[in-house]
């Protein structure tokens, strides 16, 4: 029996469809019927894009459309302090006596001025001075009042005011002991009557008292903290604790400069999603660019400089730097942007297993962004923006989870 060359390659071709079919296309199928699952997920003021570790875009919903960030700003106030401050940055805090023996501390933001480095710093000033009268408190170099967009008068430690000489984030975690006192409840940071004062008025058992600027009550609280570690070294006063300024003619003391650099303090930021640390970072870099004091106009433009110079994005909308207002925009395809220029730096993410990320949230806004390891050396890219009230973004991330499996 004769068999036509065109019978045998209608047959050879049926063949392979046939074992195409059979290997590739229930993976395909399986992939193809979890990305449209994904996106119906994604409502009308929602979005999300994931691509693969060569750039190709995977799944895109919403992408071009402006939506609240909330804490994945964060992102960019990174981005932006390394571009203009660099890895190795370190803040720094001045001390000064002046003719009349009154020791001044000038404050530049250190977001990480903490108890624990407290006993370091008071060692260094005690090698220069033993006794002083006044201990005066510059806070000068952010310009105050400093209001930022989102940050309310409230107790919680996401609301707690930035300055240019804080301590301890502005914050006092405490407790009351069985006998009824009260105590710090961080070992590290002493219980200054100052503070003991506004944690009696609270009427709590424990919690986290938050000064505010009012009548400078967090330049205060700063000082009499370091009043006290000061007193444990041997150093003593004979005056009072007051706000003032450095003139000239003062003669410096120490530069005291933080243990911490840069990357320490961005990797604190992404792991705690600290907003009193991206907004010290957000206008430090503004002194960077465009020189003392600090503000929170001078960080926009900055931010906004390097956004159209290095990525050339136009429209990203910033109103402050740690995502807590909601007049933050920007879409799903400029935060992908900002994953591509952060991926050198993006072991400073908090990591869950092979996936690396920043979350956000808001009252109605849940959204996450971040690397998925592939396990080979690269990295899927993803962004999800929930904005619609009562949904959160784990649902689409169970199935980019599931579509980024090796």
């Amino acid at each position: 029996m004769k068999i036509s060359v065109v019978a045998i390659f209608f047959v050879t071709v049926a063949f392979l469809q046939c074992l195409m079919g059979n290997l590739v296309s229930p993976a395909l199928a399986d992939q193809s019927q979890s990305v449209s699952q994904m996106l119906s997920l994604i409502h009308e003021k929602d979005a999300v894009l994931l691509t693969d570790p060569q750039g190709k875009i995977l799944a895109s919903k919403n992408a071009e459309k402006l939506l609240v960030p909330a804490s994945t700003l964060k992102i960019l106030t990174a981005l932006v302090a390394l571009h203009y401050l660099s890895k190795d940055f370190r803040f720094v805090t001045e001390c000064y006596s002046d003719k009349d023996q009154n020791l001044k501390i000038k404050g530049f933001g250190d977001p990480l001025f903490v108890s624990d480095v407290m006993p370091d710093f008071s060692r260094q000033l005690q090698a220069h001075i033993h006794n002083y009268k006044d201990l005066v408190l510059d806070d000068s170099a952010f310009q105050q009042p400093l209001r930022i967009p989102g940050i309310t008068a409230t107790t919680e430690p996401y609301d707690a005011p930035n300055g240019a000489f804080c301590a301890n984030f502005n914050t006092i975690s405490f407790q009351k002991t069985s006998g009824g006192k009260y105590i710090s409840a961080e070992p590290q940071t002493p219980l200054v009557p100052f503070a003991l004062s506004r944690i009696c008025a609270s009427g709590t058992n424990s919690g986290r008292i938050v000064f505010s600027h009012s009548h400078g009550e967090s330049v205060l609280y700063a000082g009499h903290l370091v009043a006290s570690f000061l007193h444990q070294q041997g150093m003593s006063s004979s005056g009072q604790i007051r706000i003032g300024r450095v003139n000239d003619g003062d003669m410096l003391l120490i530069r005291y400069v933080s243990p911490y650099l840069l990357t320490d303090v961005i990797s604190r930021l992404m792991e705690f999603s600290n907003n009193f640390i991206a907004n010290q970072l957000f206008i430090t870099v503004g002194i960077q660019a465009y020189g003392l004091p600090g503000t929170i106009d001078k960080g926009i433009c900055a931010s906004q400089d390097f956004l159209r110079k290095e990525l050339q994005i136009e429209t990203i909308q910033i109103a402050e730097g740690s995502g807590i207002s909601r007049e933050n925009k920007l879409s799903a395809t400029q935060l992908d942007q900002l994953l591509v220029r952060f991926y050198p730096n993006r072991w400073l993410m908090r990591r869950l297993g092979n996936e690396l990320f920043k979350t956000g949230t808001l009252d109605g806004v849940r959204t996450r962004a971040g690397y998925v390891e592939d396990g080979k050396g690269g990295s899927y890219r993803f962004v999800v923006m929930i904005n619609t009230a009562g949904k959160t973004a784990d649902p689409v991330m169970e199935i980019i989870r599931r579509l980024t499996v090796s």
